[in-house]
């Protein structure tokens, strides 16, 4: 069965612009034999030559991603709640995605995955590439792919922006200002994944919630109630935590709604990351079934000794890695806080303050991004069982670290002064220049790095085409989304993408706006104008 729907190029490959090819090398090129055997394995491709780089669009119709993801096994709902591996042949049993697509985006990424890394030199000999000039053997049994890019012949793979959903996107969601609590969480589902759908979804309704403790905040703050203040205060203190509580737990079913509407699934290959004890990688036992189920019978003791021996190393390990990263922020941040506070209590004018404010906050926000790429090479060097493990060692140590960078400070000044004045004026300090200022590089940076690297490329095609008449322009969207920043994480891409970083922030912002409701009361306010 065939979807009736129109062919959209969703990955890019890139590789370099190459000099002429020379007469009789065309079967031997690399970016030739790469188009060859993308098609060849069922892809459509299309190429699409830049100012310095040529550009594979990949496609994949309904029949090669079918083929794929029974290769893969993935399991996908059916009509009758069951999760069964996928079949071409019985392609109408299964449910479709929200917008009437077979798969999801994140199945159809593992299907092209599947499909470019399963490009294996199936021939007798080995094969001789050429690029450039230079000549690259292409082994017996050894995938393409990756062999172009231990060349650094294949610079980047990235998704491709589909125009007429983006711009649909655009008009409907993110041009509505007005409009800023409602999210189509369906058709950002569909398009960009659970993940960045769970997001919207999640800051939609955050910021719904956040108005009421903002103008009740507002009219607190404002309004002198005099002596009731003792009253008013712990009042509203007492009605955050409950809105904090009725919050969360409205969030779970909702975010519980949202997975079971959607058919989130997943292959059912086993993660890479999972190894048995006394196995070597994924390597399974060449015993037979019943002899191996006999020998740990009589091996039992000696089994669960290494077990636990091994359980206990990976606690151990992690026990470590925690109390470095602890260690680090006792070592570093507290006499670098004690000589702000110092500061901070000599010098007399606001405007100082605030320029003294502005410099530590960039230095604890470069340390903290520094201590976060050293948590997350240490999780790399951790024996973690699955995923889930690795997520919560990563939630443990940048979380813990943020959080404590974030909030030690603030602890300071609240147990030094105590006085509400002085820590209303930390906090506003601290909100103003922390948030403004990390949205304006958030989006600013992007835009001034997007802009520098154009600058580059015109730059490169003037020079090389020094003399010739006419303006300079880029002929092909595919490029200009090759020159934008890509999504990680300031922690570094091995682990997480950026939006990591988006919910480490919201977190850390619930936190503070929380814990400090009674010190400065339109902080809800502040919270909600700067999401």
């Amino acid at each position: 069965m065939k979807e009736n729907v129109e062919l959209v190029f969703e990955i890019c490959v890139v590789i370099p612009k190459r000099e002429a090819i020379l007469k009789g090398d065309e079967d031997f090129d690399c970016g030739n034999v790469f188009a060859r055997e993308l098609k060849n394995a069922g892809l459509v491709v299309d190429r699409v030559i830049g100012n310095s780089d040529e550009f594979f669009k990949v496609a994949a119709p309904l029949e090669t991603l079918g083929r794929a993801a029974a290769e893969l096994r993935i399991m996908k709902r059916t009509h009758i709640g069951m999760d069964l591996q996928f079949d071409m042949v019985e392609v109408d049993a299964f449910v479709k995605q929200p917008d009437g697509s077979l798969f999801s985006w994140y199945e159809r990424f593992q299907c092209y995955c599947h499909l470019m890394h399963g490009i294996v030199n199936n021939s007798k000999s080995s094969r001789i590439l050429k690029f450039n000039r230079r000549e690259i053997r292409w082994e017996v049994g050894e995938h393409l792919l990756p062999k172009l890019e231990s060349e650094i012949i294949i610079k980047q793979i990235f998704p491709l922006h589909d125009d007429k959903i983006r711009k649909k996107l655009l008009k409907t969601w993110a041009l509505q200002w007005w409009d800023f609590t409602t999210q189509p969480v369906d058709e950002i589902y569909a398009y960009y994944g659970s993940k960045i759908a769970i997001y919207f979804a999640f800051l939609g309704m955050y910021t719904q919630w956040l108005l009421f403790p903002a103008v009740v905040g507002l009219i607190v703050y404002f309004i002198d109630y005099g002596s009731a203040n003792l009253v008013v205060l712990p009042a509203f203190f007492i009605a955050v935590i409950l809105w904090a509580i009725m919050f969360s737990q409205f969030w779970k079913r909702k975010n519980a709604a949202l997975l079971a509407r959607w058919p989130i699934t997943y292959g059912n290959a086993v993660d890479e990351e999972y190894k048995v004890v006394g196995m070597k990688g994924n390597a399974q036992p060449r015993q037979n079934p019943m002899d191996l189920i006999k020998l740990l019978e009589a091996d039992r003791v000696k089994g669960k000794k290494v077990f636990t021996k091994y359980e206990w190393f990976n606690h151990l390990l992690r026990i470590r890695n925690d109390a470095l990263i602890i260690i680090s922020i006792i070592c570093l941040q507290l006499p670098f806080e004690l000589a702000y506070a110092h500061l901070y209590e000599v010098l007399n004018k606001d405007i100082i303050k605030f320029g003294l404010t502005a410099i530590y906050l960039a230095t604890i926000q470069y340390i903290t991004k520094l201590g976060g790429k050293v948590s997350v090479k240490l999780i790399m060097f951790e024996h973690n069982e699955n995923p889930e493990t690795r997520a919560d060692s990563l939630v443990y140590k940048v979380f813990g670290l943020y959080f404590m960078q974030t909030y030690i400070g603030i602890f300071y000044h609240a147990l030094l002064h105590r006085n509400f004045g002085t820590l209303r004026k930390v906090l506003i300090q601290r909100l103003l220049i922390s948030e403004v200022v990390q949205n304006l590089i958030e989006t600013s940076l992007p835009y001034i790095n997007y802009n520098y690297k154009k600058y580059a490329v015109r730059q490169n095609k003037e020079k090389e085409e020094k003399g010739s008449a006419g303006t300079f322009q880029f002929t092909s969207r595919v490029e200009k989304e090759f020159l934008k920043a890509s999504y990680t994480a300031s922690t570094g891409e091995e682990l997480e993408d950026g939006l990591f970083d988006d919910f480490l922030e919201l977190a850390l912002q619930f936190g503070m706006i929380l814990m400090f409701a009674c010190a400065f009361p339109p902080a809800f306010a502040m919270s909600a104008l700067m999401l």
